[in-house]
């Protein structure tokens, strides 16, 4: 916004407003390039201060005046404006002007005065008047540029914000005569002689009423909600503020010390010469340093907007999901993120991820190659014994307390399930071992890759006998007894049982401790013979009624723990 336009636009209408008005002779009259009134505006747009008008809005928006005296309404009619330092934003109605009447400090005898009419006609575009951008420009100094609806308020005549933001762009901001609009010549009355000045007017008060009835009968505006304090306590992430995107401890948080006190004074710097001194050659070299810092911070935050870093639980939640290898993966690839966008930097690390896998996936081929097999039917019982193996190896039940009792140093290794490897390369590599890790039902329309086409071109089948799934046992009751509740009683040690065990001790009628007792008899029995152990000779450890030892046989039989004999 240019200043000298604006003085220029009020100096042209007070012309025009001194031939038309028969109470402008006979005052002394200053205008708006008086010295006192300059130096006091200039003074208070050098210390960025924003004064607000006194006058109130009206329902139809736009700013009202009233009569300082008798307090009629002046907004649409010739208003008298006292330009004495003594009374700001002093109006009279003319007929007080005319008695001489005044209030508070007003002097009508040596104060001078503006006459102020309503110049509706239109000097820029032939939908605004010369009213109407007075009062744009006046708002725009008063509220600040970007403050569309506050401008468009102070307009009045139901202007939007969006039409006051375009108006503005495309007179003042896109002119060919920048920063003047393109009919700035107080000479171009080009539009006034083409549109009257009652056709406008007329113009206006149609405009104006179509608007004020779709307003009517437009639907009610949803009430704004309380929007939420950007506050490091509204957020997953602690000390982040969203509204304001930042955080409450920044990046080189203590930068701004250094630049909060230095001073810029227009014209300081340079000697006689034309050199600049060396104090301001310093202050240059710490805003350098400074505004090096900012980038940093930028580039720092850019990071975290661009790989959803603030989304706090829900990249916890996946992390959850990873395996061991792929955090150890995904950690090593991390730096790479500072130059990728997320989807580069997610394909990349899903690359990373499928190669680790495969040189997994290389090395038990040749471990097995090693160990003479040299098909991948082979290679998965050899799997299936080696994870049989390393599960027989951990005491079950009551042989956990054994083992820590009788070796407390030494730690019980868990066996390894299938490897990430094997459940993300069998595409390409076995098939089957992740159908014995979680048995499902094949898909019937999946395309076969070239290993299992070669397996099925050599004979062996792509359909391995997969394990039959575990059936429920089912106690057979024994005569004369019936069914304890232990769950129901609260049996000590109960905790340590199956489901099944449970149901197995309510129909034999065997408390939870003496089961264990049995259950760890007959596993040491058939550990001596290879696992393999006889009905008769369950019935002699156990020693107690034969139908009873008879069932807990069948039941450990059933559960794989032992093989009968």
């Amino acid at each position: 916004m240019s200043k000298p336009l604006r003085l220029r636009e009020k100096e042209s209408s007070e012309q025009r407003t001194d031939q038309a008005s028969p109470f402008s002779g006979g005052h002394t009259k200053i205008s708006d390039t008086d010295p006192d009134k300059a130096e006091d505006e200039t003074s208070d747009q050098s210390m960025g201060v924003i004064r607000k008008k006194t006058a109130t809005r009206g329902t139809e928006g736009g700013t009202k005046y009233h009569c300082d005296v008798c307090s009629v309404d002046i907004t649409s009619t010739v208003r008298i404006s006292c330009a004495h330092p003594s009374c700001p934003e002093y109006d009279l109605c003319v007929p007080c002007f005319a008695a001489g009447e005044s209030s508070k400090t007003h002097d009508p005898r040596t104060h001078p005065y503006h006459v102020i009419e309503q110049n509706s006609v239109p000097i820029y575009t032939e939908d605004w008047g010369a009213d109407e951008e007075l009062l744009l420009l006046e708002g725009a100094e008063i509220y600040g540029l970007g403050s569309w609806a506050d401008i468009a308020d102070h307009i009045g005549g139901y202007r939007s914000k969006e039409e006051v933001r375009d108006h503005y762009i495309d007179t003042y901001i896109n002119s060919p005569n920048f920063p003047l609009p393109a009919r700035a010549d107080p000479e171009d009355r080009t539009l006034q002689d083409e549109i009257s000045k009652e056709e406008f007017q007329s113009r206006k008060k149609r405009r104006i009423e179509e608007r004020k009835e779709a307003a009517k009968t437009a639907p009610p505006a949803t009430p704004k909600q309380k929007p939420t304090a950007s506050v490091p306590s509204c957020h997953e992430v602690q000390g982040y503020m969203p509204g304001r995107l930042e955080f409450e401890t920044e990046f080189c948080n203590e930068a701004e010390e250094a630049v909060q006190h230095m001073q810029f004074e227009p014209g300081n710097g340079l000697n006689a010469n034309g050199e600049m001194e060396p104090e301001m050659e310093l202050k240059m070299t710490v805003m350098e340093i400074y505004n090096s810092r900012l980038t940093q911070r930028t580039e720092r935050k850019k990071i975290l907007f661009e790989h959803n870093l603030l989304e706090y639980r829900k990249n916890i939640a996946q992390e959850k999901k990873r395996t061991k290898e792929e955090k150890e993966v995904l950690n090593k690839a991390k730096p790479f993120a500072r130059m990728m966008n997320h989807e580069d930097f997610e394909e990349f690390s899903k690359g990373l991820e499928y190669e680790h896998n495969l040189r997994l996936a290389i090395a038990q081929l040749q471990e097995w190659r090693q160990y003479g097999i040299t098909d991948l039917k082979s290679g998965e019982k050899y799997e299936q014994e080696k994870q049989q193996r390393a599960q027989r190896a951990i005491p079950q039940g009551s042989f956990d307390r054994f083992a820590t009792s009788t070796r407390p140093s030494k730690q019980i290794q868990q066996p390894e399930g299938p490897s990430q490897a094997s459940l993300l390369t069998t595409p390409e590599l076995p098939l089957r071992f992740q159908k014995a890790a979680k048995p499902t039902a094949p898909e019937v329309n999946q395309p076969l890759n070239d290993f299992d086409l070669a397996f099925a071109a050599n004979g062996d089948g792509l359909s391995t006998p997969q394990p039959a799934t575990k059936t429920k046992y089912v106690v057979q009751p024994v005569n004369g007894i019936n069914q304890w509740k232990l769950e129901n009683e609260g049996a000590p040690d109960l905790h340590l049982l199956t489901k099944e065990e449970v149901e197995l001790c309510n129909a034999v009628h065997v408390q939870p401790k003496p089961y264990l007792v049995i259950k760890e008899a007959l596993l040491k029995e058939a550990m001596k013979q290879n696992g393999t152990l006889k009905k008769k000779d369950a019935r002699t450890i156990c020693k107690i009624d034969a139908a009873k030892a008879g069932r807990i046989f069948d039941f450990m039989v059933h559960s794989g723990w032992i093989v009968k004999g």
